[in-house]
């Protein structure tokens, strides 16, 4: 910690010390007259300390680095600025992650600044679902320990915030580390992108995009870039200057918007220029007059358009999207800044016929009819010829079209993939993830925690979570099975009715005069020859027959076992007309039985048991299910 004070300490020692002398520059050409200051371009800070000693004087001050941070605001006066503002970089990166669908991003910052300068970026990061981790370079400047990092962190879209020379040095460890292939995108934040050499440092199928500012179509361009090449190469035997450098691009625009300025000027007043000191209160006169014509001025410069709003800022400008090719830089896409952006290529995203081409790829799978099957005689065969499958065709039919190979690989562990408490992933999750296998093709089940880490092609077949169980089959008909349209508790009323019945019939019958009567009408005259018919037999047989719908001789004579007759004969009318409906249903449909219809059935019965693949999204879903009622500890209980 000692030792990082220290660099900290000289770190802003230095920074003071550049300050100070470009603040006594400007304090000794001021006795000179001064119309406008130009610059510096390498140090933000001291461009505020002049800014401020301008403002004082009522000189106008052309930027033409990038801007403070954070931005100190000025007493007086004001400049104009030629460098893209902090918020504009931030609006085309944002841009440019968002023609990338706001991927999970990480972002490597050389200077503490970074967040500052960036703000409106990772303002835009708080409010989307996806995270942005950032990452400062320590002050041996040696990326290694933040790329391993990131590449533990499975993150594959990387912004790097440095100067030219920084980023080409964490590009190159990059490389090194292998994270400079086709799965990676790269974000470079230096308007000096233009200026880097990448073809020994990384691939031909790398993903880097930078910004420029350079207008190649100026008429001056050309001209420019061979005053800078003679400038380059004078005194030294080394290649031609790749391209003009953006600070001598915006001095030269610079140089032109105040002569502009002065010439309108002039035009409506005569100006002139006078001595001035930083230790008097004097001003210079035509310095407002002047700010106002730079704020006014339109110019097509080696920078683009060069326009500037009430604030000094430019605006109405481009910033031209490059991507690392192995031709050399390719444009891809303009960003304007009304925060619009036009891609014209395609280019950020894998070419897969020419990434994949002549490529073998090892593709992890799990055994599942009828995606992948092994064959009959799979012993008789090697390689990917032991299996069959949709799976295994439609891989062959995309190699032949995307020309690649392929070797089939099952998965170790024999799963498709589940997180673990530590943050590893199982089967064939975890197998793409730590680069075991370069594709996964499977029955696989798209679950979000599992896009969150993996991509996944469009699917070919739409389903839910069901529960799969036996049918319970019907026992075949007995002898007995006569007795299934009612239940034995049916059964069992109906008996005791028919002796209730039977009881109060011979009861009603016996007391009842009316059903006494003399069998022999010769014998009227005999009272002590008298019968009833209601005899125990025929009161236990008389309701037989009404059930049976059959009935029998005897007739009831009284009111009393007519009622009870009548009665009866109800009771066994609905009784039959049931029993003939529930007989012709259980002979013509086989009633099915649903003994469970949601998890909660499955869950209270212990009759049947259930299970769920071993890794698989179904038991991820019950482990980690937002409803208590379907966590898997309850279904284990």
């Amino acid at each position: 910690q000692t030792e990082r004070a220290a660099n900290i300490w000289h770190s802003w020692r230095r920074s003071f010390t550049l300050t100070r002398v470009f603040s006594l520059s400007v304090c000794q050409i001021l006795p000179k007259g001064v119309v406008s200051v130009i610059g510096p371009a390498s140090s933000p800070a001291s461009g505020s300390t002049i800014s401020h000693i301008c403002g004082e004087k009522e000189i106008p001050h052309v930027k033409i680095g990038p801007e403070e941070t954070p931005k100190l605001p000025y007493l007086r006066f004001a400049s104009v600025t030629l460098y893209p503002s902090n918020e504009d970089l931030s609006l085309a990166i944002g841009s440019i992650l968002r023609s990338f669908g706001y991927p999970t991003t990480s972002l490597i910052c050389a200077k503490a600044e970074c967040l500052l300068r960036l703000e409106e970026l990772v303002h835009r990061f708080l409010i989307s679902r996806e995270t942005l981790s950032v990452r400062m370079l320590d002050d041996s400047l040696d990326p290694t320990p933040l790329l391993k990092e990131i590449r533990d962190d499975k993150v594959a879209t990387i912004i790097i915030d440095a100067n030219a020379s920084i980023s080409y040095h964490i590009l190159r460890k990059a490389n090194e580390l292998g994270m400079t292939s086709a799965f990676y995108k790269y974000i470079l934040t230096t308007m000096d992108f233009p200026l880097l050499r990448l073809d020994d440092v990384v691939g031909d199928q790398s993903n880097i995009v930078g910004f420029s500012m350079l207008n190649t179509s100026h008429s001056f361009y050309l001209e420019f870039i061979r005053s800078l090449n003679l400038s380059w190469r004078e005194g030294c035997d080394i290649s031609p200057y790749p391209g003009p450098a953006l600070s001598s691009a915006l001095m030269f625009d610079a140089v032109h918007v105040v002569v502009s300025a002065v010439r309108e000027l002039n035009r409506s007043q005569e100006i002139g220029v006078k001595p001035l000191s930083c230790t008097t209160p004097l001003i210079w006169q035509h310095g407002t007059s002047l700010m106002n014509y730079l704020r006014m001025v339109e110019y097509d410069g080696l920078t683009g358009h060069i326009e500037f709003n009430s604030k000094g800022q430019r605006t109405n400008y481009t910033l031209k999207i490059l991507e690392k090719h192995p031709a050399g830089h390719k444009e891809i896409g303009t960003w304007y800044s009304n925060n619009t952006l036009a891609m014209n290529s395609t280019s950020l995203d894998l070419n897969a016929s020419e990434t994949l081409a002549n490529k073998t790829l090892i593709v992890t799978t799990i055994l599942e009819n009828p995606y992948v099957m092994r064959k009959s005689n799979y012993q008789d065969y090697r390689g990917n010829d032991q299996y069959e499958g949709f799976c295994v065709d439609m891989l062959r039919e995309l190699a032949d079209i995307l020309k690649f190979s392929f070797r089939i690989k099952l998965v170790d562990d024999g799963l498709y993939g589940a997180p673990e408490p530590n943050g590893s992933w199982t089967g064939m999750v975890g197998e793409l993830i730590n680069r075991k296998a370069d594709l996964a093709v499977a029955g696989f089940t798209i679950t979000s925690e599992r896009e969150k880490v993996i991509d996944f092609s469009k699917p070919f077949m739409t389903l839910g979570i069901s529960i799969l169980y036996r049918v319970h089959l019907g026992r075949k008909p007995g002898y007995f099975s006569f007795l299934d349209p009612f239940s034995p508790a049916v059964w069992l009323f109906m008996l005791l009715a028919y002796l209730a019945v039977s009881c109060v019939l011979f009861l009603a019958a016996r007391l009842s005069p009316y059903e006494w009567y003399n069998p022999h009408p010769c014998l009227r005259e005999r009272r002590d020859v008298l019968e009833n018919q209601y005899t125990l037999g025929n009161s236990l047989w008389f309701p037989v027959g009404g059930f049976m719908q059959q009935g029998s001789e005897i007739m009831p004579r009284a009111l009393s076992t007519r009622c009870v007759s009548g009665v009866w004969w109800a009771f066994t009318l609905i009784i039959i007309s049931s029993y003939t409906a529930n007989l012709a249903a259980f002979l013509t449909v086989q009633r099915m039985e649903v003994p469970i219809e949601s998890p909660d059935d499955l869950a209270d019965q212990t009759n049947i048991q259930y299970g769920t693949i071993h890794g698989g999204s179904t038991m991820t879903f019950f482990m980690v299910s937002l409803f208590p009622f379907y966590l898997f500890p309850y279904f284990v209980e």
